[in-house]
C-alpha cells in the first residue's frame, strides 16, 4: 500500500532531498571553518526521503506493512549511515550534525520496528503497554545496536550522548520519533542543516497545536502538557529559562512554560505567563504509530 502524500510534500522534498553529507576527506584540524554545502553533497538523504514520501500518511503515521515489504530504500540509507566517514562528519556545521543524528535516530527506529514487524507482544509487558507498541521489543533503546560511522550505537546513545549531550538544542524533542502515537509526527522530508531552524520551529508549532500534547484548560485552572516536557524539562533551561515569571516552579518547568509561551500569542500567551494555574501531564499513548490500512 502506498500512503497518499499531498503535493506540498513534493515541494518540501525538492528543497531537502539531497542534503549535505561527507566532506572532501580533510581532517577537522585541516579546515578553518565548516565545509560548504557543495563540499558535502557526497552524502545524500534521498533514500530516506523516499521512505518518508512513500510510507507516511497525512498524520505522519507509518505504513509499516508496506515498508517491511519494500524496505530497500531504508536499508540503503542505513548502510549509508554505517559507512559515513567520521572524520568528514566532524567538519560539518552543528546544524548539519544535529540534522544527521535526528535523521539517524528516526530512520533506525523505523528499522527496529520493521525488523520486528508485526510486533509480538509479551504477556508481562502487555499488562502495562499496548500490544502493538515499540515497548514490546526487548531492549529496543538500550540493547539493539546499529552501525553508524563505523561504531555500534544504541538508540539511547544517539539520543542522550550524541544529541542531548553534544548540543544545546531542546527542540530535538519535537523531532525525535520513538514510533508511538504520542511522539511528535514524522515529517515528509529529512531534516537538513540548511533548513533546521525552520523545520524545528514548524515541528514545535505542530506539536503544541495538538490537544493530545498541549492544552490550556482555563475553566479548571490547568495547563496540560505532554510528558516529554516532564522527562526532558531540564534541557530547556539553557535556552529558555525566563528572567522573571512562572514563579514557584522548578527551573525545568519554568523553562518549558517559557518555551511554550514564546510560541503562543494574545490571551493564550498572557494566561501562560500569568502562572495562575496547575501543571498536569497528559497520559502518553505508547501505541504504535502505524498507519491504518485504508484499502487493498
Amino acid at each position: 500500500m502506498r500512503v497518499g502524500v499531498p503535493e506540498i510534500a513534493v515541494a518540501m522534498l525538492a528543497t531537502s532531498a539531497a542534503i549535505p553529507g561527507c566532506g572532501s576527506g580533510a581532517s577537522p584540524s585541516a579546515v578553518a571553518s565548516p565545509v560548504s554545502h557543495a563540499e558535502r553533497v557526497a552524502f545524500s538523504y534521498e533514500p530516506y526521503a523516499d521512505v518518508l514520501l512513500e510510507h507516511l500518511d497525512a498524520r505522519g503515521r507509518v505504513d509499516y506493512a508496506g515498508l517491511a515489504a519494500n524496505a530497500g530504500d531504508l536499508e540503503e540509507f542505513v548502510a549509508m549511515l554505517a559507512s559515513l566517514d567520521p572524520a568528514s562528519f566532524e567538519a560539518w556545521s552543528d546544524d548539519d550534525k544535529i540534522a544527521l543524528w535526528i535523521n539517524a535516530y528516526n530512520a533506525l527506529t523505523l528499522e527496529a520496528i520493521v525488523d520486528h514487524y508485526p510486533i509480538e507482544a509479551s504477556v508481562l509487558r502487555s499488562v502495562i503497554y499496548p500490544k502493538n507498541s515499540i515497548r514490546q521489543i526487548p531492549g529496543v533503546w538500550t540493547d539493539l545496536r546499529f552501525r553508524v560511522m563505523g561504531s555500534d550505537l544504541t538508540l539511547d546513545e544517539i539520543e542522550h550522548r550524541k544529541l542531548r549531550g553534544g548540543f544545546d538544542e531542546p527542540r530535538i524533542h519535537m523531532a525525535l520519533v520513538c514510533a508511538a502515537m504520542s511522539c511528535p509526527p514524522l515529517r515528509w522530508e529529512p531534516y537538513s542543516g540548511e533548513h533546521l531552524d525552520v523545520q524545528l520551529e514548524d515541528q514545535t508549532v505542530r506539536f503544541l497545536g495538538s490537544p493530545e500534547r498541549f492544552r490550556l484548560d482555563r475553566d479548571n485552572g490547568r495547563v496540560e502538557l505532554s510528558p516529554i516536557f516532564k522527562w526532558f524539562g531540564d534541557d530547556f533551561i539553557g535556552a529558555y529559562q525566563p528572567e522573571e515569571g512562572f514563579e514557584g516552579r522548578k527551573a525545568g518547568e519554568r523553562a518549558v512554560l517559557s518555551f511554550i509561551a514564546s510560541h503562543l500569542e494574545g490571551a493564550d500567551r498572557e494566561y501562560l505567563e500569568s502562572g495562575r494555574y496547575e501543571v498536569e501531564y497528559l497520559d502518553y499513548d505508547w501505541s504504535l504509530n502505524d498507519a491504518p490500512v485504508t484499502g487493498p
